[in-house]
């Protein structure tokens, strides 16, 4: 009979299955070995998916005559418990798989220790340190589980809440705008940096990115109102905060800019009186400091127009930004024939989570556009950071940016305070 419902049961991970067969080892561990080797602490582009896969099917020989047992771990860790006559053909194994990672750091190194890309142990001598390792590799990826689990019911609850919501209509959006035009709305303009962060987590600030926060906007103006319910009301919307933008960087007293900035637009306000007015305001040499950016919903529903204004833009001296491109539109979106000069690919767990096929797709892109046209956006981890690294990128966006420039300037104010008191 087929499960039903909660009669279903998820899946036990390597983790669980492991430390299920140690724990059943105890009563059979003479005789048993155990060999450890540590692929989580390989370099990332060293610990795809490919290469996990390649080092554990060199273990399929003894696997097949039942000499031992193979976990392949979620942080790419591999776990093999043998028995001790096949100890000579585990050895030979483990030496290939060093020689397939012959260029990281973790095997390039000789050391006097017992090297740290493996570790050895008797199972029936060393039993209760196993237990408690293996133990450890359950633990530390059932809190992983629960924070993947976390991730998903906190995006089940936003979509359950918006649908909950009342839409916006065409009567609650003209009595908006009224305000919104009488307003000041820069308490709602929010400003992030886009850095190059290095290998040691340094940020160096590039430019800095200006945007009207959607959710600060309803919760001071329109709560309970799901704003974008509509699509045409709330794009309506947004062309009407996008001559509010206009109008505050316009004014250099409503807000403090300067340097190079980002700021959002739509095509039809590019084609606007208002851009007309905020163009013909601004220095030339201003021009070539601001990357306007823009929806791919709306290129992709305004194509013509979109290349109108973009080779307008681009003469004038601005740049184009395509801003927020999901994974999704790797797959449709044909970048290089829309002209584009920076593209913001959004961070999100499914582009680790998609395996070895969608990082090969992704440092594709890297390769093709180049580095310096590519931002990472929604960066709020270091995890984030770390795999756009290894795929290639180098700009990132983000609130782990935001901790990682504010640690870098407390950093550098301690060091002007150890300079001033040397000095004394």
């Amino acid at each position: 009979m087929a499960e039903t419902g909660n009669s279903k049961k998820r899946r036990p991970s390597q983790e669980n299955l492991l430390l299920d067969y140690v724990r059943r080892l105890e009563k059979h561990k003479a005789g048993r070995k155990v060999v450890h080797l540590r692929l989580s602490e390989l370099r990332p582009f060293n610990r795809r998916d490919q290469h996990i896969r390649i080092a554990a099917r060199n273990f399929e020989p003894l696997i097949a005559d039942m000499s031992g047992q193979l976990f392949i771990l979620k942080n790419s860790d591999l776990f093999f418990i043998y028995k001790g006559d096949a100890q000579k053909q585990t050895e030979a194994i483990v030496q290939k798989i060093r020689f397939l990672f012959d260029d990281d750091p973790l095997v390039a190194e000789v050391a006097s220790q017992p090297h740290p890309f493996a570790s050895w142990q008797d199972a029936d001598a060393d039993y209760e340190n196993i237990l408690c390792m293996v133990q450890s590799f359950a633990d530390a990826e059932e809190k992983r589980q629960i924070a993947v689990r976390a991730r998903m019911d906190a995006r089940s609850a936003i979509r359950t809440k918006q649908k909950q919501s009342d839409p916006l209509t065409p009567e609650v959006l003209a009595r908006v705008e009224t305000v919104l035009e009488r307003a000041d709305v820069s308490n709602l303009v929010r400003r992030e940096f886009v850095c190059l962060v290095d290998e040691k987590m340094v940020p160096d600030p590039l430019f800095s990115d200006l945007f009207i926060s959607i959710k600060d906007l309803r919760e001071t103006l329109l709560p309970g109102v799901n704003l974008v319910a509509n699509r045409w009301l709330f794009q309506h919307l947004r062309e009407t905060l996008d001559r509010r933008m206009l109008s505050m960087l316009t004014k250099t007293g409503t807000l403090s800019v300067s340097g190079e900035i980002s700021f959002n637009l739509n095509i039809a306000t590019l084609q606007s009186k208002d851009f007309q007015i905020f163009d013909d305001s601004i220095a030339a040499s201003r021009r070539g400091q601001m990357i306007i950016k823009l929806q791919q919903e709306d290129i992709l529903s305004n194509l013509s127009s979109y290349l109108f204004v973009r080779e307008l833009m681009q003469d004038k001296g601005y740049r184009v930004c395509l801003d927020w491109m999901p994974l999704d539109a790797l797959h449709v979106l044909h970048r290089d024939r829309l002209g584009i000069d920076i593209t913001k690919l959004a961070w999100s767990p499914e582009l680790i989570d998609g395996g070895e096929e969608v990082h090969r797709m992704l440092r594709g892109l890297v390769e093709k556009e180049g580095k310096e046209k590519l931002i990472l956006i929604q960066c709020d981890t270091r995890e984030a950071i770390e795999f756009g690294r290894s795929i290639g990128i180098r700009k990132f966006q983000g609130r782990f940016v935001e901790f990682l420039m504010t640690e870098d300037g407390r950093r550098r104010e301690l060091l002007r305070l150890k300079h001033g008191i040397e000095r004394s």
